[in-house]
């Protein structure tokens, strides 16, 4: 398996998140987007919390690609969206995001935000990332929920 290699922007969460990510031997999925622990991910929230008052956007979007009833039932705090794996390809603008911009999704278990994240690597996107394990291993690592924004 090969490594990707990329460009991390100075100062960026994400950037800092990548570089935590490949110094604890995150992988690179046999595709075309990133692999992230649970704990890597937790690890570039609390970077992005201590850079400021909240008014600093973290350095990357974490979307929730689960159904909208999952969703209901908590998040990763820090979820900017919810966009439903299957409608990923659709609505994919709904998130902001340049084609460079850091995105990270997450679902339950892994396997649908894998589907998310090469789709949405497939459409151009560089920097794409899947939480290994998901909600269900984000829950198991005992890390807070939150409700979701409303």
């Amino acid at each position: 398996m090969g490594h990707r290699s990329f460009i991390v922007r100075t100062g960026a969460s994400l950037g800092l998140l990548l570089l935590l990510a490949l110094a604890t031997g995150a992988g690179v999925s046999a595709y075309h987007s990133y692999l992230l622990t649970v704990q890597q991910l937790k690890a570039g929230l609390a970077k992005a919390a201590d850079k400021g008052t909240g008014q600093t956007p973290k350095g990357f979007f974490l979307i929730d690609v689960r159904t909208p009833e999952e969703h209901a039932g908590g998040v990763i705090p820090g979820t900017d969206l919810n966009i439903d794996y299957r409608q990923i390809k659709t609505r994919h603008r709904e998130i902001g995001a340049t084609l460079d911009y850091h995105i990270v999704v997450y679902c339950q278990s892994g396997h649908r935000s894998n589907i998310a994240a090469e789709t949405l690597a497939d459409l151009g996107y560089t920097h794409v990332y899947n939480v290994g394990g998901s909600m269900n291993a984000w829950m198991e690592a005992g890390y807070p929920v939150d409700a979701p924004r409303r």
